[in-house]
């Protein structure tokens, strides 16, 4: 389990696939899964595999796309202007590596850079710059360059260059898009591990499309899947290093699997999120809860979508998300992945009725 999981985040993590432009990780999930169930796809893209034909339908969804960006525009000098895919603090972006997807399925290698800052005033030296007054470099001599030669259009996709790394410490790993790969890799080898075994469900298994510009995807997925109960896993943020009080931590590296009970986007359904909290504890699975003050995942769309659907989330801490390079812990993937397939097992008909009986 511990070396396919390794495998299969280093291939989803390295995978080239923005907001809108999902297919590299889509075809991951389709390679890894058309063994195990029926393979579909809604009308925006987001993909599913069902398994089993009898039971509640119980999802188990993570987010297909990554923060990135988009060509804008291409200045006479052969310099890429472009805008932030998802959210972006400007902070991380300058000096990094990114590669451009060109319409042909070319990779155009180029660096974030500004106006250097010896030709700047002093006042400007200590402002951070804008995605507006940053730009990448490719090499071009001009715009004809950049576009004849070089294969580089207006809307173009472009994503963070970095390889999937083990650190020194054993277990951690740091790459690009850990929010959402390690979600899509949990869905992808629970489905595996429950193709072959026994759950009292139908299973449906989704990559969703759009995450991080809006919760797009999620939307047509619930109407096109239409389940009873979903399952949402997440590469959150962890916030076990300075700045914070190490007591207030909730999201630590090597703490388990954070289960999400509240962020402004969406409330947990109470019973859901105690039946996980319950499952973990008995499985002997680690585990950390987690009330957020912002941020937001899938469930947000998914726990609104048809006539309500009762949601959980369930997550991964990584460490400085939205960024080149992201830390996790495996031993938290590997807790998530646990209570994922202990989750299912425990959702049958009885079980998932008792979650929206109100009357």
């Amino acid at each position: 389990m511990r070396q396919k999981a390794v495998s299969l985040l280093q291939e989803l993590t390295e995978a080239h696939s923005v907001s809108g432009h999902e297919d590299e990780v889509r075809a991951i999930f389709v390679d890894e899964l058309e063994q195990c169930g029926e393979l579909s796809a809604d009308r925006n893209g987001s993909v599913f595999c069902e398994i089993g034909d009898s039971g509640p339908r119980v999802l188990v969804a993570g987010h297909m796309d990554e923060v990135g960006f988009m060509v804008q525009n291409i200045t006479a000098d052969g310099f890429v202007q472009f805008v932030a895919i998802g959210g972006w603090w400007e902070h991380n972006l300058l000096s990094q590596r990114v590669e451009i997807l060109t319409r042909s399925g070319d990779k155009i290698l180029g660096v974030v850079a500004s106006c250097p800052p010896h030709f700047l005033p002093e006042g400007q030296r200590r402002q951070v710059m804008t995605i507006e007054q940053m730009f990448i470099d490719i090499g071009a001599a001009s715009a004809r360059d950049a576009m004849e030669n070089f294969g580089v259009a207006l809307g173009d996709p472009i994503a963070p260059l970095s390889a999937f790394t083990p650190l020194a410490r054993e277990d951690w790993f740091m790459a690009k898009a850990f929010d959402n790969r390690v979600g899509m890799a949990a869905t992808i080898q629970a489905g595996q591990m429950l193709a072959n075994s026994f759950h009292p469900n139908r299973l449906i298994l989704c990559g969703t499309v759009q995450e991080e510009v809006g919760l797009r995807g999620a939307r047509t997925a619930a109407s096109y899947a239409t389940p009873d109960v979903a399952i949402i896993l997440e590469g959150p943020p962890a916030d076990d290093t300075p700045g914070g009080p190490r007591a207030d931590c909730q999201g630590r590296l090597g703490g388990g699997a954070q289960i999400r009970m509240f962020d402004p986007t969406a409330i947990g359904n109470p019973r859901l999120a105690r039946l996980a909290i319950d499952t973990a504890r008995e499985a002997g699975i680690v585990h950390q809860i987690t009330v957020r003050r912002s941020g937001g995942t899938d469930a947000g769309a998914f726990h609104l979508a048809n006539d309500g659907i009762p949601c959980v989330v369930l997550g991964v801490p990584a460490r400085y998300i939205h960024s080149h390079n992201a830390i996790i812990n495996l031993q938290d993937y590997l807790q998530v992945l646990a209570l994922t397939l202990a989750l299912v097992r425990a959702l049958d008909e009885a079980t998932v009725a008792e979650l929206t009986t109100y009357l």
